[in-house]
């Protein structure tokens, strides 16, 4: 998402390291690099305009400028900036309980992405140890009650019925009371949408929150939408007053404007964001966390709070204890792959390790889920007796597996040639000689 506004501004960044002293004239060029790269990531122009004069009244100090690193001091004068437009801290959903029940009422345009979020949000807290219920209020797009249903059930969720011609308010109501009477302590509402902002919407979203307590009003806004994702959620807040914001698409190539002027247009916090099409695929907004990764710095948090979800402690034991003994194989490496494929996409895994722009704009860093399927593929078109000694791996098995695996014969003899180094990297750390080894390694 936020990869174009990170390579500008780091392009920009890189001029003022260069720099031993830093001028009020130098400060300002750097600041009008960022400024651009900012609008062209389409960032609302005001925001923009706010967000450089608080910069730069900070940035151009005697005390920055006289630093013996007044470079760096002005990136984390930017850091610090950008962590505060995009809302400081990570803001919890406000499960306020009415009859022991809290209500969140999801909000939006047509093809923001609220049926696919509501099962999300719905599963992230179910997981969390809540008792989650989903109902549609959408009775007018096609099949929307069904795909609800369908999404939910895969997902071990609960949907309540409704049908398409009961009014939105009354499905509410309904639902409402038999959450209450059945020990559901969340309720989920999934609201109609339009291809734009009417009348007919903004009344019928009004009624829905009179006729139960709602607790949350969250707007789920479509990040790939740019400028306009602002002037909607602008208009929403006015008219129904949003609490919080869910930012979807999160994963595709948009320039992510959106998300850094969302906030600032309506006062409102980004709550969560949507990262995929899984139902796992959605993360609590952290302002910090997002502002290091749109600066180049990593997350080494989200990385680790991802790896805690998706490895198996106990598969991670024996594998160390395999490491040890020396007896890890073909097959140890293929669980492996699919536990970081758990993780989530494999360049947004990558772009949270610190420093990792610096590897991948040289190229000396190339990796994909292409890549990681490839290997797979090659694993799996092995025998058994094969994956657990690839040392009897000779010219003809290679050349069926490769035919087995849709591959060549180069992809092959690749993997098991980096098999081999790795083996041999491992039993090197194992045996207590990896403190020196590891300093050859970037990461």
């Amino acid at each position: 998402m936020f990869e174009n506004l990170s390579k500008k501004l780091e392009e920009a960044f890189a001029k003022l390291r260069k720099r031993g002293k830093l001028s009020e004239a130098d400060v300002k060029a750097g600041l009008k690099e960022v400024k651009m790269a900012l609008l062209e990531a389409d960032v609302n122009f005001r925001v923009v305009k706010d967000f450089i004069k608080k910069v730069e009244e900070k940035a151009t100090g005697q005390e920055i400028l006289k630093s013996l690193t007044p470079g760096q001091q002005v990136i984390k004068v930017v850091n610090e900036e950008l962590i505060g437009l995009l809302g400081e801290k990570n803001e919890k959903l406000s499960l306020e309980k009415s009859k022991g029940i809290s209500v969140i009422m999801l909000l939006g345009l047509q093809g923001c992405g609220k049926t696919t979020t509501a099962v999300k949000l719905a599963s992230l807290l179910k997981k969390n140890g809540h008792n989650p219920c989903l109902v549609s209020a959408d009775i007018y797009r096609p099949a929307a009650i069904e795909q609800l249903k369908t999404l939910a059930e895969k997902n071990g969720l609960y949907v309540h019925p409704s049908s398409t011609s009961e009014k939105p308010k009354d499905i509410a109501r309904r639902a409402y009371e038999y959450s209450i009477e059945n020990n559901y302590d969340i309720l989920i509402i999934d609201t109609a949408g339009r291809l734009h902002i009417d009348t007919a919407l903004m009344d019928e979203l009004k009624e829905i929150a009179e006729s139960v307590p709602i607790s949350e009003k969250i707007l789920v806004g479509d990040s790939m939408t740019g400028q306009d994702a602002v002037n909607v959620a602008k208009e929403f807040d006015l008219q129904i007053g949003i609490t919080g914001i869910i930012l979807t698409k999160m994963d595709g190539d948009a320039r992510g404007g959106a998300a850094l002027s969302m906030r600032a247009i309506t006062g409102k916090p980004i709550k969560f964001i949507a990262t995929g099409e899984k139902v796992d695929a959605i993360e609590p907004f952290y302002p910090d966390r997002v502002a290091s990764r749109i600066l180049g710095m990593g997350d080494v948090l989200t990385l680790i709070e991802k790896a805690q979800d998706a490895i198996d402690a106990e598969k991670a034991a024996e594998l160390e204890k395999k490491i040890r003994e020396e007896s890890f194989t073909l097959d140890d490496f293929r669980e492996q792959l699919i536990q970081i494929k758990n993780m989530g996409p494999l360049e947004e895994i990558i772009n949270m390790i610190p420093g990792i722009g610096n590897f991948k704009k040289m190229g000396n860093l190339q990796v994909s889920d292409k890549e990681l399927k490839k290997i797979e593929a090659i694993i799996n078109s092995m025998t058994k007796k094969e994956r657990l000694n690839h040392s009897i791996i000779n010219g003809s098995r290679r050349k069926r597996i490769a035919k087995g695996s849709g591959t060549s014969l180069q992809d092959v003899n690749r993997l098991l040639k980096q098999f081999a180094q790795m083996k041999k990297m491992l039993k090197s750390f194992s045996s207590g000689k990896s403190g020196k080894r590891m300093m050859r390694f970037p990461f």
